[in-house]
C-alpha cells in the first residue's frame, strides 16, 4: 500500500466535491506568459446531442448526424494496448487527476513535473499545457548521449553526490504519459525511473495520454 498516497495532492481527487465540476470550470495556468484555461471545450451544438447507444456507436463511433464539432477522429489500429497498472506501487491517473496536478503544478512547479515521455518531434506537434518533454530514451545514461540525460536529471531535481550516486531527496513528484492507452513509450520512462531508483510514490502514470485528452476536448498547445 502506497502510505504516502494520503499526503499527495493527487490522492483526494477522487473525494474532492469539485473533482467533476473542474473539467468544465477548467484550471488556470501561465503558458508562456499568457494566462489560459485549461478545459474540456464543447460546442453549443454537442449539449444537444443525446448519450445513446446509436450516437455513440453509429459507424464512426458516432452517428452521421451528430455534429462535426462534437465529434472526434481517432486512430484505433495502432500500438499495443497498455495495461491498467504497471507496477503495484505506481498510481494510475485519469484526466480529473492530471487537471487537478496542473492546478497544484502553477505554483508549485519546483516540486512537481508534468512529463512528456514521446520524442520530441511528437512533443513540437501537441501536448499538455505545462508539459515538459523528457524522452523516455533521456532517462538511460549514455555516455554517447549524456547531455540530454543531465538535463533530464536537472529538470526532475535529481542530484549526484560525490561518488556519483543518484540522490531522489529533492526529486518532483511526476505525471507521465505519451500517445495513448497503446502507446508505451511512457511505460519505458517509468521503467527507466524506477530502474534509476526514483522512489515510487513520486511517480503517476496517465495512461490515456494524449488520445484520451483531446477526444475529451482539453485544451492542447503546440511548443
Amino acid at each position: 500500500m502506497k502510505i504516502l498516497l494520503i499526503l499527495s495532492v493527487l490522492s483526494s481527487i477522487l473525494l474532492a466535491d469539485d473533482a467533476a465540476s473542474l473539467q468544465f470550470s477548467g484550471v488556470e495556468v501561465t503558458y508562456k506568459g499568457k494566462e489560459i484555461s485549461v478545459q474540456r471545450h464543447r460546442h453549443p451544438a454537442c449539449k444537444k446531442v443525446g448519450i445513446t447507444p446509436h450516437n455513440i456507436f453509429g459507424g464512426e463511433l458516432a452517428a452521421g448526424d451528430v455534429p462535426r464539432e462534437c465529434k472526434r477522429s481517432i486512430v484505433t489500429a495502432l500500438g499495443t494496448t497498455q495495461p491498467m497498472k504497471i507496477d503495484n506501487e505506481i498510481e494510475t491517473v485519469g484526466e480529473l487527476e492530471v487537471l487537478k496536478f496542473l492546478q497544484v503544478l502553477e505554483f508549485e512547479s519546483e516540486k512537481y513535473a508534468l512529463v512528456d515521455a514521446r520524442d520530441s518531434h511528437w512533443y513540437e506537434e501537441m501536448t499538455i499545457p505545462k508539459a515538459i518533454n523528457i524522452p523516455h530514451s533521456d532517462l538511460t545514461d549514455d555516455e554517447d548521449y549524456y547531455e540530454d540525460y543531465a538535463r533530464a536529471l536537472k529538470l526532475l531535481k535529481i542530484k549526484k553526490d560525490k561518488n556519483g550516486k543518484l540522490d531522489f531527496s529533492m526529486a518532483k513528484d511526476v505525471v507521465v504519459f505519451c500517445n495513448a492507452n497503446w502507446c508505451v513509450q511512457s511505460v519505458w520512462a517509468v521503467k527507466a525511473l524506477v530502474k534509476m531508483g526514483y522512489p515510487k510514490h513520486k511517480i503517476f502514470w496517465y495512461r490515456g495520454g494524449m488520445q484520451d485528452w483531446t477526444a475529451a476536448g482539453f485544451t492542447t498547445v503546440k511548443p
